[in-house]
C-alpha cells in the first residue's frame, strides 16, 4: 500500500469513532436493572430511562436482570461493547459487592464507566415502640448498659440496613445481635411485632409505620433532616459525628466507553433530572435527584468502595 494511501486509511480509521459518536445514539438503548421488577432501583430506573428517551430521541429499553446482590446483571454491561448501548441503572449495592464477593468476575473500577448519579435516598434508624428509648442517645446508652441484649433486623446479610447497622456499631463500639430476614418488609414486620428491637431502614418502607405509631423514629442517617420527617434529627445532629449513608442511584457504562458518548448521556441525565415532572415523580418515590460529572461520580463510587470495604471487612460479612 502506497505511503499516502495508508495515512489516508489510517485517519479514517481515527475518524470513524469520533463521528459515530458524535451521532450517538443511532439505535435503541438497552439499559439493564440489575434487579427485579417492582423494586426501589427498577422504579427509579424506569423513570430516569423513560426521560433519557425523550432526551436522547431512541427507545430505552429495560432489561431487568437479578441476582447474586446485581452483580449478575451488572456483569452484563461489564462484557458488553462499550459503544454505550448497553448501560446499567445501579445502586450502592456496586459499593458494597467490591468486597462482599471475593470471586466477582468483573472490576468495579475498570469494567465500568460512571456517567451519573441520579437520584439518594435517605434511610431511618427505627426502633420498636416498647424500647425504652425516645432518641438515638439513650438507644445507644441502653444497647451499651446491656451488651448483645438488643438485636436489629435487615434485608439480609451484606445488604444495605445490614451494613448501615454495622458502621453504626463499629462508630458507637456497641454490641447488637443480627438478625437478617429476607427482604426489608419482613424485617420490619417483626419490628414492630417486638421480635426484634432496631433497624436501618430505607426511608420511604418505614415512614408509613412512623406516621401511624408502630415504630419510633430515632435518626436520619443522611447529613441533613429529611423533609419528610424534619422533626427527626440526624445521626450526625445525634453525636455521632459524620455518619451518612443514604441509598444512591446512578447511570453506568462499559468501561471504556469513548468521552464524547459518556458526556452526552451525562448531559441527558442532567436535562432529565432538571424537568419539573420527573423531580415530582422521583419525590413522590422518597428520593431526592441529584446530578454530577462523570469524574465526580467516579471520584465517589470509589471513596464508597472504600468506605463500606472497610465495613464489610471488620464485620467479616461475605455473600461467597
Amino acid at each position: 500500500m502506497p505511503k499516502h494511501a495508508f495515512i489516508a486509511f489510517a485517519a479514517l480509521f481515527i475518524a470513524l469513532p469520533a463521528a459515530q459518536a458524535q451521532n450517538y445514539p443511532e439505535r435503541p438503548i438497552r439499559l439493564v436493572v440489575p434487579f427485579a421488577p417492582g423494586g426501589g432501583t427498577d422504579i427509579i430506573g424506569r423513570i430516569v430511562g423513560q426521560g433519557l428517551a425523550e432526551a436522547l430521541g431512541q427507545p430505552v429499553v429495560i432489561d431487568n436482570r437479578g441476582g447474586a446482590g446485581s452483580t449478575l446483571g451488572t456483569e452484563i454491561v461489564a462484557r458488553a461493547p462499550n459503544d454505550g448501548y448497553t448501560l446499567l441503572f445501579g445502586n450502592i449495592s456496586l459499593a458494597f459487592n467490591a468486597t462482599l464477593y471475593k470471586k466477582l468476575r468483573y472490576d468495579t473500577q475498570r469494567d465500568l464507566a460512571p456517567v451519573s448519579l441520579a437520584a439518594v435516598q435517605p434511610n431511618i434508624v427505627v426502633v420498636n415502640p416498647k424500647i425504652p428509648a425516645n432518641s438515638l442517645k439513650e438507644f445507644i446508652g441502653l444497647a451499651r448498659a446491656n451488651p448483645g441484649k438488643y438485636n436489629f433486623a435487615s434485608a439480609g446479610t451484606g445488604s444495605g440496613t445490614h451494613l448501615a447497622a454495622e458502621l453504626l456499631k463499629l462508630i458507637t463500639k456497641i454490641d447488637l445481635v443480627h438478625v437478617p430476614y429476607k427482604g426489608t418488609g419482613p424485617a420490619l414486620t417483626d419490628l414492630m411485632g417486638g421480635q426484634v428491637a432496631m433497624m436501618v431502614s430505607t426511608f420511604a418502607s418505614a415512614l408509613p409505620h412512623i406516621k401511624s405509631g408502630r415504630m419510633r423514629a430515632l435518626g436520619v442517617t443522611t447529613m441533613k433532616r429529611s423533609p419528610a420527617a424534619p422533626d427527626v434529627p440526624t445521626l450526625d445532629e445525634s453525636g455521632i459525628a459524620g455518619y451518612d449513608y443514604s441509598t444512591w442511584y446512578g447511570l453506568l457504562g462499559r468501561g471504556g466507553t469513548q468521552k464524547a458518548v459518556v458526556d452526552r448521556l451525562n448531559a441527558a441525565t442532567r436535562q432529565v433530572l432538571e424537568r419539573a415532572e420527573i423531580r415530582q415523580r422521583l419525590d413522590q418515590q422518597g428520593v431526592e435527584p441529584i446530578r454530577n460529572t462523570p469524574a465526580e461520580f467516579a471520584a465517589y463510587l470509589k471513596s464508597e468502595t472504600e468506605k463500606w470495604g472497610k465495613v464489610v471487612k471488620a464485620t467479616g460479612a461475605t455473600a461467597d
